[in-house]
C-alpha cells in the first residue's frame, strides 16, 4: 500500500510572526479552529482516476481577530509576516506517490516515489475583495523539480456565506516534468503503448476554482470546492494522459469546522 493510501495530514496553522514578537506571545486567550477536510483529486498528475482522502487540521488565532481566508485547493502554509495586507511564510504541500503496481498502465515507466514539496508563499490583498498570491516549492524524496504555483481570487461575502473564485496557472521545472510527463526510449519500448516523450520545462496548468462557505453559528461553518485544471506546454502534449488519463484536471473538497476558545496561562 502506497503512502499516499494511508497517510493521514494534520495542518497547523501558526499564528502571525507580529504576534510572536512578545516572549509571552502563547499566554492568554485563542480561538481554535478544528476541521475534518475530504478532497478528491486525481491519483497522479494527468491521471483520469480521482482518489478520496479525509484528512483533519487545525489552527488558530487570537479572539477577535479575522479569519485568514484559505482556499482549500492551495497548499498547506503558515504567515511568519502578516500586516493585514501582505503576508508571507512557508508552504508546503503532499503529493501520493505514482507506482506501476497501483496503475498497470503505466508499466515500463519510472516510479515516482511519495514527494513533499517545501517552499515559501507571498500573499497581497490589492483591496478588500481581491487576492493575489505566488507560492514556489521545492520537491524532496519523489520528484526533485520545482513548482510555481499562481493565484488570485475575488472574494464576497453576503450574510453567513462567502464566495470565492478566481484562476490558477501552474509553472515546473525540467525534472518535474520529466517525472511525471516524460518516456524515454527504454520506458517506451517496456510499455509497449507509449511513444518516447521529453517534456519542455515551463507552463504546466492553467485553471479556475470556485469555492463557498457558510457559517451556521460562531462555532460551526462548512465549506466547499471545484478546481478545473487544464494540462498545456509541456504536460498536456505528453502521451500519459493523452493516452491513459486526460489533460483535464478536475478537483474536488468539503470541510466541516468547529471553533472554540481557550485560554493558556
Amino acid at each position: 500500500m502506497s503512502l499516499r493510501r494511508c497517510m493521514l495530514v494534520l495542518v497547523v496553522a501558526a499564528p502571525s510572526a507580529a504576534s510572536a514578537q512578545s516572549p509571552s506571545f502563547l499566554s492568554g486567550e485563542w480561538l481554535v479552529t478544528v476541521k475534518g477536510n475530504v478532497i478528491a483529486a486525481p491519483a497522479y498528475p494527468g491521471s483520469d482516476e480521482i482518489f478520496a482522502a479525509p484528512y483533519p487540521s487545525v489552527s488558530f488565532r487570537r479572539p477577535g481577530t479575522p479569519e485568514r481566508f484559505a482556499p482549500q485547493d492551495e497548499p498547506l502554509s503558515f504567515a511568519l509576516y502578516d500586516n493585514g495586507g501582505f503576508s508571507a511564510g512557508p508552504s508546503f504541500k503532499f503529493l501520493g506517490s505514482r507506482k506501476f503496481s497501483d496503475h498497470p498502465e503505466l508499466y515500463g515507466l519510472r516510479n515516482v516515489d511519495w514527494t513533499l514539496e517545501a517552499g515559501a508563499f507571498a500573499q497581497l490583498w490589492v483591496n478588500d475583495f481581491i487576492r493575489t498570491r505566488i507560492d514556489v516549492r521545492q520537491g524532496f524524496h519523489g520528484h526533485k523539480g520545482v513548482v510555481f504555483d499562481l493565484a488570485a481570487d475575488a472574494v464576497q461575502g453576503f450574510g453567513p456565506w462567502t464566495f470565492s473564485v478566481g484562476p490558477r496557472v501552474t509553472l515546473a521545472t525540467g525534472r518535474y516534468m520529466d517525472a511525471y510527463f516524460g518516456v524515454t526510449p527504454a520506458q517506451a519500448a517496456l510499455n509497449g503503448v507509449l511513444p518516447a516523450y521529453s517534456p519542455a520545462a515551463g507552463l504546466k496548468s492553467v485553471g479556475a476554482t470556485a469555492g463557498a462557505s457558510y457559517r451556521f453559528s460562531p462555532q460551526w461553518a462548512a465549506s466547499g470546492f471545484v478546481r478545473y485544471d487544464r494540462l498545456v506546454g509541456g504536460a498536456g502534449d505528453s502521451p500519459i494522459p493523452k493516452t491513459f488519463g486526460s489533460v483535464n484536471q478536475f478537483t474536488f473538497g468539503a470541510s466541516l469546522a468547529y471553533s472554540f476558545v481557550t485560554r493558556l496561562d
